[in-house]
């Protein structure tokens, strides 16, 4: 595999990086079922298209135990029975707070999760969103090379 790293962070302003790492370990730490946020990230990385994240997200997924139906149906949810109703309001939220159609996030969107949330979980769920979407415009921007991620679920 050839490298096609045009940019590293990690050489160029490493406080930056640990800025971000610590912001990603407040919401891994949450308390956020990992199932879901593996699931929100996932989600996000589609939208966004981000390969890097796509290739991490999915072997911490399946080292969860998420299924490959479920994976491989991600991208149309709507469409499958495979998801709960609180994961297609989390998959909705996620798609309202990462495309911003018409910059705003709908109220609908916010209200259906609160159905099936507290107040806290969906904050957990919005700071992963927030959080996957900043992991991916900064690997999409640095572009590292895809691929060699091994799960940090995997034992």
């Amino acid at each position: 595999m050839t490298d096609t790293t045009r940019y590293s962070l990690a050489d160029s302003y490493p406080d930056g990086l640990k800025a971000m790492m610590a912001f990603n370990a407040r919401s891994h730490s949450s308390g956020l079922d990992p199932l879901l946020a593996e699931l929100i990230k996932i989600r996000a990385s589609q939208l966004n298209s981000c390969a890097f994240c796509l290739d991490m997200h999915t072997k911490d997924a399946r080292a969860l135990g998420e299924t490959e139906q479920r994976i491989y149906a991600l991208d149309a949810w709507r469409e499958t029975p495979f998801f709960t109703p609180a994961e297609r309001a989390t998959l909705a939220f996620t798609e309202a707070v990462t495309t911003l159609e018409r910059g705003e996030i709908p109220d609908a969107a916010f209200d259906e999760l609160r159905r099936h949330f507290d107040e806290e979980t969906v904050g957990k769920i919005l700071i992963a969103i927030v959080v996957i979407n900043s992991w991916n415009r900064l690997m999409i921007a640095q572009r590292p090379p895809i691929g060699g991620y091994v799960s940090r679920y995997q034992s």
